[in-house]
């Protein structure tokens, strides 16, 4: 029997452990902090065992580590070095979901003279965006052609039927998580030119996205897509980009959200306020006045506009007690999305992960010459009632990352990512039989 350790039984969590324990060689133990969440996760299952989890105990977390064969680390990305280290000195393998950090990638060195993989960015974004990515440009290469453009995009969305509210977003993981992300910079390549976009001005540097089969979406930068062209191996490309996809108006008020404030994440006294006296203190106006015409002067836009109506369906400038009397902007709003923005019992949330790619190819190229827009499209449905689209597609590419690792399919050491052949080739496969299928198609493009 392997032994799996999972440290965290967060949202995503339920397909990765159903998946290790349906592997007929696998013992799966769940930790986790709130330990009545690991034993829901394992139920009675005779190879399934759940345990308490303070991540910041090293000795108990040391002795978990050493009863396992691999470490599946779900718990928030600030403790995964810590976890690494321990699995180093323990020769222990381990799979995460997370974005590799500087401090994560000097153990390379470390973890390949201790024997073990530390496989990082498998999940879906990161994850199933670099192994669908890789599988086409490795195509395109071995045919002599090289990519001369890369879009990505990705989005967690509810589906059509459950986009119920004004935001056209509900949560199905993080919301902190969710709002933090307005707060980067953005950087990606454009016509071998780079597009540097400040924290302040990321909202405003969207469009529209018309993918086949859905509704039309926005776009907008996600980080520093540059580092990617490396990684991804394609130096000569003249574009590389990277994008988050919502429904149309989200970039709009978002942007009225950052000239607000509410990504400030000091915390401040709030006692005895509401959420009127909130936003008031925020556009620095006294109570007596129209609020909802004071913001609007304030953002320098019409009160009726949608970002204002969005504001005032959220409850901002009703005066209803916040909960806590200490609390930070960030954390007021995005407690308040979190409250309102829920999925209903049996709604389904949606997953569109899609590539556009431009290949060029030489006249001696096998097979190839000119130019092809090539297309790589998923959209994943969660199941009424059941598992959430964002956490099988998180969720079970890390546990078959962990199963090909124990079954001695991944046979290289080191800190990685799935670009490689020998690991996004079976992850692919695999999920495809689990249903979370990547459609391609391609077209030539006249020069």
């Amino acid at each position: 029997m392997k032994n799996v350790l999972i440290l965290g039984a967060g949202l995503v969590a339920k397909p990765l452990v159903r998946y290790l324990l349906d592997q007929p060689d696998f013992q799966v133990k769940v930790a986790s902090r709130t330990v009545s969440k690991a034993k829901k996760l394992v139920g009675d299952h005779p190879h399934g065992e759940a345990q308490p989890l303070n991540v910041d105990d090293t000795g108990t977390l040391k002795n978990l580590i050493s009863q396992a064969d691999l470490v599946i680390s779900m718990v928030p990305y600030t403790h995964h070095v810590t976890v690494a280290n321990l699995c180093i000195e323990l020769k222990k393998h381990m799979v995460t979901t997370s974005y590799v950090s500087p401090a994560m990638s000097k153990l390379d060195d470390q973890a390949k003279n201790a024997g073990v993989v530390i496989l990082n960015e498998i999940g879906l974004d990161p994850g199933i965006d670099h192994m669908s990515a890789m599988k086409i440009i490795h195509e395109v290469q071995n045919k002599g052609g090289r990519i001369a453009s890369f879009y990505s995009y990705c989005g967690g969305l509810p589906a059509l039927e459950a986009n119920t509210n004004p935001w056209g977003y509900k949560f199905s993981w993080s919301p902190r998580g969710v709002v933090l992300a307005g707060k980067n910079a953005a950087r990606y390549l454009k016509d071998k030119k780079e597009v540097n976009i400040s924290s302040e001005d990321l909202f405003s540097h969207f469009w529209e996205m018309n993918i086949e089969g859905l509704p039309k979406l926005e776009a907008y930068p996600n980080r520093d897509s540059i580092p990617y062209i490396e990684l991804y191996g394609i130096s000569d490309a003249d574009s590389m980009y990277r994008g988050t996809l919502r429904y149309p108006g989200w970039c709009q008020t978002m942007k009225k959200v950052v000239e607000l404030g509410l990504l400030n994440d000091k915390e401040q006294d709030m006692k005895g306020f509401s959420y009127a006296d909130f936003l008031r203190k925020v556009i620095k106006k006294e109570k007596g006045t129209d609020l909802k015409k004071d913001l609007a002067t304030y953002l320098k836009i019409d009160e009726n506009s949608e970002p204002i109506k969005r504001y005032q369906w959220l409850g901002l400038l009703s005066d209803e007690r916040l909960p806590c009397e200490k609390s930070s902007p960030l954390d007021i709003f995005a407690n308040r999305l979190l409250e309102k923005l829920q999925y209903e019992e049996g709604e389904r949330d949606m997953i569109v992960l899609h590539h556009e790619f431009i290949a060029e190819y030489p006249q001696k190229a096998a097979g190839s010459a000119g130019k092809e827009k090539i297309t790589s499209t998923l959209i994943d449905f969660g199941i009424p009632h059941g598992d959430s689209a964002m956490s099988r597609t998180v969720g079970l590419p890390a546990a078959i990352g962990a199963t090909l690792i124990l079954q001695g399919k991944i046979k290289t050491t080191g800190v990685h990512i799935p670009v490689s052949p020998s690991i996004y080739e079976p992850a692919l496969k695999e999920l495809e039989k689990q249903g979370i299928i990547c459609r391609e198609k391609s077209a030539p493009l006249k020069s």
